[in-house]
């Protein structure tokens, strides 16, 4: 085979070119890898407090706990929740006594009598909370609901927002690394016009005349892959002190980051690796069969 001989021939009679591609398509990917980094983290956050409890009702005193335990079986019915945690008095005062156990004056003023039982709510989706607040207002022994809106409209908001930037963004850089390949190709092909006539007149196939422009693209993604993709990961290695002070609370990023040499980084990391290189080769692939279509008509 000497179709690699040939591209890289091609790679190395024009380097300029070559490296305007690389750079570019480099560029394309580093912010492509920024992106999907700064999306994948923000879902597990955004995973991390939709599971937290976003409806918190308190009961009034006297009401049975079987009232209670009823109202949280026809939650887990709705097959919207996530979790339902009943919290009964002593319950409640086992946490006030855990969260105050440095303040013995405060444990003191306060028994299990005077602390309501509650039911902590979380939904599978945000927007199942406003089919679950109708459900709990009417039930029985219902004292306070207390109901973070604003929060979960917050929430919902920006959930819509990191899913709309982020199949608009993927798709403008994807057309933006394919047009670029498209031209620099497009400008080799031109250059070496009076080379590919002479191929084709001593009996060249296209595939033969073809495949090392075809190729040259996707060499054009891989090396801008590997760049992009070795920065990223000294950038998240360098701070991942301060994203384990800020994220740490998110069980899946502390996972990650809290040991860069085991399995749970090292596998992400691969993974993201392999899918840089596919995206970069397979876009500059894209493209150089887009100016190879477009200039070498035969």
């Amino acid at each position: 085979m000497k179709l690699l001989p040939t591209t890289w021939t091609h790679i190395r009679r024009s380097p300029y070119q070559a490296l305007a591609a690389i750079i570019s398509m480099f560029l394309t990917l580093l912010l492509a890898g920024v992106f999907f980094i700064t999306s994948a983290g923000s879902f597990y956050i955004l995973r991390y407090f939709e599971s937290k409890p976003q409806i918190t009702v308190f009961f009034s005193d006297g009401v049975k706990e079987s009232d209670i335990l009823s109202l949280k079986a026809t939650l887990e019915h709705t097959g919207k929740t996530a979790g339902v945690k009943y919290i009964s008095q002593n319950d409640a005062l086992a946490l006030y006594r855990q969260q105050n156990r440095n303040d013995p004056l405060l444990l003191e003023m306060v028994t299990a009598d005077i602390l309501p039982a509650s039911l902590e709510i979380s939904a599978t989706d945000p927007a199942y909370l406003n089919d679950l607040y109708p459900i709990i207002k009417g039930a029985s022994g219902v004292e306070q609901i207390v109901y973070q809106k604003d929060v979960v409209d917050t929430l919902l908001t920006w959930t819509r927002a990191i899913r709309l930037a982020g199949g608009t963004l993927a798709g403008l850089l994807s057309l933006d690394s394919i047009l670029i390949v498209t031209a620099v190709i497009g400008m080799k092909i031109a250059v070496r016009k009076r080379e590919v006539e002479i191929l084709t007149l001593v009996g060249a196939s296209p595939w033969y005349i073809r495949a090392p422009f075809i190729l040259e693209g996707g060499f054009y993604g891989v090396i801008s892959a590997v760049v992009s993709g070795a920065i990223l990961t000294g950038a998240v290695l360098w701070i991942r002190p301060l994203l384990l002070s800020f994220l740490g609370i998110v069980p899946v990023i502390h996972a990650v980051l809290s040991d860069p040499a085991s399995a749970l980084f090292l596998l992400p990391t691969a993974a993201f690796f392999g899918m840089l290189l596919a995206a970069g080769f397979l876009l500059g692939s894209i493209g150089s069969l887009v100016a190879v279509g477009r200039y070498l008509k035969f």
